[in-house]
């Protein structure tokens, strides 16, 4: 198995991020979202607007890259854009869906949550469609839900979960030490 590195993305990033982007959602959200919108999701487009989120702030979304350098997961995240009554937030953060429940969403999410402390943010919170099994990683990972709301995607109210870490330096700490212990 070709090992993975976590890495700040970089402008020629965009095209792989938008390809995954539209797999992970196509994957994840069949079922949950309408098809037409599903089938109807543009790597072109989101390639358009990854580019920009990554000239932006390039340290704020994080690549999982393979050995061979292909992106096999990505994340983003910056200041809360909600009066959720945390300072930061995880915007996104998909793996491919052949390459999950390999840690590398755990490492993306680790990446972005150092990312928001270096910027100053305490605490993060996360938005998940509640029909998403991705919810139990992040369950798994100490995020406690802290608020319901629904979100229009592809012309629909869908409902959705806020996972919130109220102190990410306590975590990342107590995440570094836990990585720390030898296996018994």
């Amino acid at each position: 198995m070709n090992p993975i590195a976590i890495r700040p993305a970089r402008p020629g990033d965009a095209a792989g991020i938008a390809r995954l982007d539209v797999e992970t959602w196509q994957a994840a959200y069949a079922g949950i979202l309408t098809v037409p919108y599903l089938v109807g999701l543009s790597a072109e487009r989101r390639e358009r607007g990854w580019a920009s989120v990554i000239r932006r702030e390039p340290r704020d979304v994080r690549v999982a890259v393979d050995g061979d350098g292909i992106i096999r997961g990505f994340g983003s995240c910056g200041a809360c854009r909600d009066e959720a009554g945390f300072s930061g937030e995880v915007f996104t953060l998909y793996v491919a869906p052949d390459w999950q429940n390999r840690g590398i969403g755990r490492a993306l999410l680790l990446a972005l949550f150092a990312r928001l402390v270096e910027r100053g943010h305490d605490s993060a919170v996360v938005w998940v469609l509640r029909d998403n099994p991705a919810r139990f990683f992040y369950q798994r990972l100490g995020g406690r839900e802290v608020r319901r709301k629904t979100l229009p995607v592809g012309g629909v109210s869908v409902a959705a979960s806020g996972y919130g870490w109220r102190d990410l330096p306590q975590f990342l700490s107590t995440a570094a030490r836990d990585e720390r212990q030898p296996e018994p």
